[in-house]
């Protein structure tokens, strides 16, 4: 086992491993990391910490696993927001979404049990300084001492079963869970630790100057690094551009870690229209990776693998219009991770890498089944991959569509 991470050094390593297993990937593959914090309630990025980011994204199993490991649901981020009150947010927002109310239970049950235990604490002292005497023995002292952890204990393993109880009544309600969206999220999150890993391992001269424990100031050079490889072709609006970037960066951590990565790769231009809503006129030819023919009127941003710039039409970015040019810019800036990182024509996976290629085999398999049992498919980027006529296709732009949903949806959509 690794050793222990300091407080002080946390922050650095839960955004890039930690925070990208959270928002998609299984518990299981992540229990390593977790036993390496001295501290489960470290402060990340916006204040928050790992039961924040948990509750926030739905995922009951890590909100269990933290709760057990003493994650306090009291602690509030930047915007005053605790667990308890984030849980209770989610599920006003998604009255009908089963794991945000599984979480609201546990979150809801753990807090219980925490109060329970000040309460019992506050009375044992009250108790003690009640009945202290200038002659009390040590062996009475030591014996009400004894009583109170008993009890307490009691309480404890009560609440436990309580809170079991309670897990295994919401999970016997819940119909069997989604195997597509499970399939896919474990391989987006195998995705993103290749891509930590890399960044980390490969190209750590190319990053940003100094890695800083700032949230503010880490932000600042990411914003300031994607502006310098930012040309606007047409128009006028640094500052809104700007706002673009800062919209998308404090919009999920999963765009911010793609944000840190392309700041720290020279290769990585991107190209402006602020005067239109599509890249006609910067780029008059699209070629996509099925290899069709498209003009670029058709197309408000994508990815030139060959010449790796990023092309984007963004006149107007209020109102729902904004979300929609985020979602378009985070949907051509993961494609360009992807070819940079694996340099696998767009694919979310090494060259060879047997094991990773079936499972995202196996994710369009069971999304396209599902399209055609009639099912629904949400995101316009997820059917936009289905259409996709090669495997290649399809693989860079399912994967690319997580972040792109996230920036439209938020990553508070299920």
């Amino acid at each position: 086992m690794a050793s222990n991470i300091s407080a002080s050094g946390a922050h650095k390593f839960v955004e890039e491993r930690l925070i990208s297993g959270l928002l998609t990937g299984s518990l299981l593959q992540h229990k390593e990391l977790l036993d390496m914090f001295e501290d489960v309630d470290s402060r990340m990025i916006k204040e928050k910490t790992l039961l924040h980011v948990g509750v926030g994204l739905g995922k009951a199993d890590w909100v269990e696993e933290l709760l057990a490991r003493g994650a306090d649901t009291d602690i509030t981020d930047d915007s005053q927001q605790s667990a308890l009150s984030s849980a209770e947010e989610m599920v006003r927002q998604f009255p009908e979404n089963v794991e945000c109310s599984k979480v609201l239970n546990l979150v809801t049950l753990a807090h219980r049990r925490d109060q329970v235990i000040l309460r019992r604490l506050e009375a044992s002292l009250s108790r003690s300084t009640d009945h202290a005497t200038p002659v009390a023995s040590p062996e009475c002292d030591i014996a009400s001492l004894k009583s109170s952890v008993d009890s307490l204990r009691q309480e404890m393993k009560s609440l436990v079963r309580l809170l079991s109880s309670s897990l295994e009544e919401l999970k016997a309600n819940v119909c069997e869970r989604d195997t597509l969206l499970r399939c896919l999220e474990e391989s987006v999150t195998s995705t993103a630790e290749d891509v930590t890993l890399i960044k980390c391992g490969l190209i750590g001269e190319a990053s940003l100057s100094q890695p800083t424990s700032d949230p503010a100031r880490a932000r600042q050079e990411c914003v300031d690094a994607m502006m310098r490889k930012t040309q606007i072709v047409y128009g006028s609006g640094v500052d809104e551009t700007r706002r673009l970037y800062e919209g998308l960066y404090d919009g999920d951590e999963c765009t911010a870690c793609i944000f840190k990565f392309l700041s720290g790769d020279d290769q990585v231009k991107v190209m402006v229209d602020r005067d239109s809503n599509d890249i006609g006129r910067m780029k008059e030819k699209v070629v996509d990776l099925d290899g069709n023919q498209y003009i670029g009127s058709e197309w408000c941003s994508f990815c030139d693998f060959e010449s790796e710039i990023v092309y984007l039409g963004a006149k107007d970015c209020s109102g729902d219009r904004e979300k929609f040019v985020h979602s378009e810019l985070a949907w051509a800036l993961s494609q360009s991770s992807l070819k940079l990182v694996f340099d696998n024509e767009g694919r979310p996976y090494s060259k060879g890498d047997v094991e990773r290629e079936r499972e995202w085999t196996r994710a369009i398999e069971e999304l396209e089944e599902r399209r055609k049992r009639g099912e629904g498919i949400d995101g316009w980027s997820i059917n936009n991959a289905l259409n996709g006529k090669t495997l290649k296709a399809k693989e860079c732009w399912l994967a690319a569509a997580v972040p792109s949903t996230i920036a439209y949806h938020g990553s508070t959509r299920r």
